[in-house]
């Protein structure tokens, strides 16, 4: 059964500012590609870990942030504006672009080329000054907006390792990024 819905509006409610200027991966129709070779790029990654961003929420917001230094981590969902509307249209990528890794459809993957290019990163507070957040491990490029902030509660998710399952390909992923 097919479900109709009304388009749906989303106002950014801040912005953020790092130095990050471009993504790593770049969609474009034919697929994905990384910006540069795999090892500075895995090295870009690693070294996000620490950078710090801003995360500046609109000034009329600023008491919706009350509470939220008591937090060590937060979510920051935002809009990857950096993907160009061709990017949007992909339906079946190599994971980071990489042809040695399976071709997948989008969902399967973290990638930032979705049709709706919202994404969402769990990063470190480090302050909260005014409407201003201090954050490391932003993987956000400079000047996206920022559709919402949301604590990290370890309790709503899964703990049990056993019962969590990724692909083999995402494992080697994860480990290219760790070591």
């Amino acid at each position: 059964m097919d479900t109709v819905f009304d388009d749906i509006i989303l106002h950014p409610i801040g912005v953020i500012r790092n130095t990050t200027k471009q993504p790593f991966l770049v969609a474009s129709a034919t697929g994905l590609t990384m910006k540069g070779d795999l090892a500075p790029t895995i090295e870009e990654v690693r070294e996000n870990e620490d950078k710090i961003s801003e995360v500046i929420i609109n000034q009329e917001l600023t008491e919706l942030l009350d509470g939220i230094d008591e937090y060590s981590h937060i979510k920051i969902l935002y809009w990857a504006h950096g993907v160009p509307a061709e990017g949007r249209s992909l339906r079946k990528v190599h994971p980071m672009g990489n042809p040695e890794y399976p071709l997948v459809g989008l969902f399967s993957t973290c990638s930032p080329a979705r049709p709706n290019p919202i994404l969402t990163t769990v990063v470190r507070l480090i302050e909260k000054d005014g409407n201003v957040l201090q954050v490391t491990g932003l993987d956000a490029i400079d000047g996206s907006p920022v559709l919402d902030i949301k604590p990290h509660v370890r309790e709503f998710y899964p703990e049990d390792e056993e019962d969590m399952r990724i692909p083999e390909w995402m494992e080697r992923i994860q480990a290219q990024v760790r070591e």
